[in-house]
């Protein structure tokens, strides 16, 4: 939401660039609805808004074209003579949003219902005051990673390789008790936290009270990532560039700075690189002559096989 942080302001962006590579703008109008767009002109195609900011409505700087900040056309010169016009197809066209929190959410064409995300996710961190959670752009980056972006994915999908990549992690976090749930279209993983680490302050209410839980890792396919700790939250979108190069966002939101250089948030940086390095052997080793296929691990790799099929799922659709 800090994008359009104001009533009556925009802000243009690109959906993920080099894959998608969609231009698309965020309104907030007077009344205080945020609403997204196609960011292209309905008569030339031209890019209607160039620069986030103040707006009171969206003129196409090519031909004139106006825009209402609820995407409806108003006004176009020298269309007096045009037949027929305008038509609903000469308006922007509107996409799916959703907000939960700070965050607001945007759906192309959305293949699932992202209320049902939103709700199991809400389930488990709805007692958290999301609105006070505030971006750090210090804290925020992106990473650059030598391999397909699934594979990325895959590594994200299951804590069966923490005891044997991420030593510090492992001290951090309960490996035994390690746990992941199945949903439709989203898991989540649940870090019970070591003795002496981190932990949430869970209501009574909880479905978890009484457990000691240092991390809600939440996935939501095809290649979101939203990891709650005791000090706020950090989003991972991982973003393809090409077969064998995927860009990480790291985007975090901080809401207890004190608990931030504690438990298994500390050591996001250090987590990522080790991360890195493992994925980018294993882009290497897929591409071998002798390598088939292995087998899931029924315990610790339910995550990984979700993923799989829900690729195989939508990937026949398109065939």
């Amino acid at each position: 939401e800090n994008l359009v942080p104001f009533t009556e302001t925009v802000y243009p962006f690109i959906l993920l660039d080099h894959y998608l590579t969609e231009p698309l703008v965020l309104t907030r109008d007077k009344e205080n609805t945020i609403r997204c767009f196609s960011n292209v002109c309905t008569h030339r195609g031209n890019i209607v808004v160039a620069n986030p900011g103040n707006a009171k409505q969206l003129i196409c700087m090519y031909h004139g074209r106006r825009y209402g900040l609820n995407g409806a056309f108003k006004s176009m010169p020298e269309f007096e003579d045009a037949k027929n016009f305008p038509r609903p197809c000469d308006d922007l066209r509107e996409f799916v949003v959703r907000v939960l929190g700070p965050l607001v959410f945007v759906g192309l064409n959305p293949a699932f219902d992202f209320d049902e995300v939103l709700g199991l996710m809400t389930e488990r961190i709805g007692f958290l005051p999301l609105h006070q959670f505030k971006f750090d752009k210090s804290l925020s980056k992106d990473y650059l990673v030598n391999c397909h972006w699934a594979l990325y994915c895959d590594n994200y999908l299951e804590g069966f390789h923490i005891p044997f990549v991420h030593h510090d992690l492992n001290e951090a976090l309960d490996y035994g008790n390690y746990t992941t749930e199945i949903y439709d279209h989203a898991n989540l993983q649940i870090g019970h936290a070591s003795d002496g680490t981190e932990v949430f302050d869970l209501p009574e209410y909880h479905k978890d009270y009484g457990s000691q839980i240092g991390a809600y890792y939440y996935w939501v396919f095809p290649n979101m990532m939203f990891n709650f700790y005791p000090w706020g939250l950090s989003i991972n979108v991982v973003k393809p560039i090409s077969l064998n190069k995927t860009r990480v966002s790291f985007i975090t939101y901080i809401y207890d700075e004190n608990k931030f250089s504690k438990g298994a948030s500390a050591m996001l940086d250090k987590v990522e690189r080790e991360d890195e390095f493992v994925v980018e052997g294993v882009h290497k080793g897929v591409q071998s002559r002798f390598y088939s296929t292995g087998r899931f691990s029924p315990t610790r790799e339910k995550g990984v096989h979700h993923f799989h099929r829900l690729l195989s799922k939508y990937l026949e659709k398109d065939m």
